[in-house]
């Protein structure tokens, strides 16, 4: 027997104990009225004969017959009582019992779907307004579960795109060592290299992103200057931008910049994220890193901004940047060696330590993305 016949019947079990629970009641209260009548009624009839006859009413010839004829129109009324309520009552059990059971009846028919892989079905409208609170609520879950399946699926596409690319470049170059197509130099053993890097790079970022999604990568937040920070990131780009006039790397800090809250190797993984993205879409001009305190509802934040004169993001792309796996360019920045997931760490990362992240762009004069961190402890 499979569960949908067992679901089937626990509600038609349901149902009968439903109707069978409000006759029981309707049993029990029609009992009781009639125990109490029958005690108590005739004793009244009685003491009304009695009041009667102190009145000059003289009925003691026929009280006998009285009593008879009252205790067989008092039974003839309660049975007459009994099946024409009973059978009313019983009615509108039953009625009631088809309309408490039939949202169930809908909900187990979505259920049924949703467990063939039919995430689109949802639970209609409903009389009963307790019901139609569930079926708001169950459709939420709806809602929730078919974005999930959703990004799974698309996480599972965009996955299977980006390995695709360096595992046929690595598989090529393999198939040419052993056919001898390809020779056997530094050169491409280098390329071998730089492919396996980007296939660790993929699998690293993206078990980084698993565990900051799942909560698995604690953040050890504490209080610290954020001016050396920066300093010291930037200068380790800025080495590697030495005999390259056609680009510049600087920085703007105030000198009264305050304390953050947050964890100084998340928010240095942070800056590498967008200054390695700003520098690598900036040829030419000059990418700046500068600092400001502003407040938001009464909290006193410190925001940092990557600024850059690179080729910019087209404004129908802005909102998919923090997006993993999106690309504005898919070709060009496979190339370069991005994997697709840093700025979806990014986000995470300062979301944890109590902060937000933006970006503002035009197309081919630069972006600027920003991030926040509290002043103060984050209760």
């Amino acid at each position: 027997m499979g569960w949908a016949t067992a679901l089937k019947i626990d509600k038609a079990n349901l149902r009968s104990r439903l109707l069978v629970s409000q006759l029981i009641v309707l049993a029990v209260t029609v009992s009781a009225l009639a125990t109490v009548s029958r005690l108590s009624t005739p004793r009244y009839f009685v003491v009304t004969l009695e009041r009667m006859e102190r009145q000059g009413i003289r009925i003691q010839q026929v009280k006998g017959q009285l009593l008879e004829g009252f205790e067989d129109a008092w039974i003839r009324g309660m049975l007459w009582s009994i099946v024409l309520g009973g059978s009313t009552a019983g009615g509108i059990s039953y009625v009631l019992s088809r309309r408490i059971i039939r949202p169930l009846l809908r909900m187990e028919a979505v259920t049924r779907q949703f467990a063939a892989g039919d995430f689109s079905s949802r639970v209609p409208p409903l009389e009963i307004p307790e019901f139609d609170r569930l079926g708001h609520s169950f459709n939420r879950m709806a809602n929730d579960l078919e974005g999930v399946e959703q990004r799974r699926r698309e996480l599972v596409g965009d996955l299977t795109h980006e390995l695709r690319t360096p595992l046929t470049i690595v598989k090529g170059y393999l198939e040419g060592l052993a056919d001898g197509a390809i020779a056997p130099d530094p050169k491409t053993y280098n390329r071998l290299v730089v492919e396996t890097e980007r296939l660790q790079r993929l699998v690293n970022d993206l078990q980084e992103l698993s565990k900051l999604e799942s909560g698995y990568l604690p953040i050890e937040a504490q209080s610290i200057a954020i001016a050396p920070l920066i300093t010291q990131v930037v200068n380790r780009f800025a080495d590697q931008l030495i005999g390259i006039e056609s680009l510049q790397l600087t920085t703007t800090l105030p000198s009264d910049l305050p304390a953050v809250w947050g964890d100084p190797a998340r928010i240095e993984q942070v800056m590498v994220n967008l200054l390695s993205n700003a520098l690598r879409h900036t040829t030419t001009g000059e990418v700046n890193v500068r600092a400001y305190t502003q407040s938001e509802s009464g909290k006193s934040f410190l925001w940092v901004a990557v600024s850059d004169t690179g080729i910019g993001i087209a404004e129908a792309d802005i909102p998919h940047v923090f997006e993993r796996f999106w690309r504005a360019d898919r070709s060009r920045d496979r190339a370069s060696g991005g994997s697709g997931v840093g700025l979806a760490i990014c986000r995470r990362l300062v979301e944890l330590q109590g902060g937000q992240i933006t970006v503002s762009s035009q197309q081919n004069k630069g972006s600027t993305f920003s991030f926040s961190l509290p002043t103060n402890p984050v209760m």
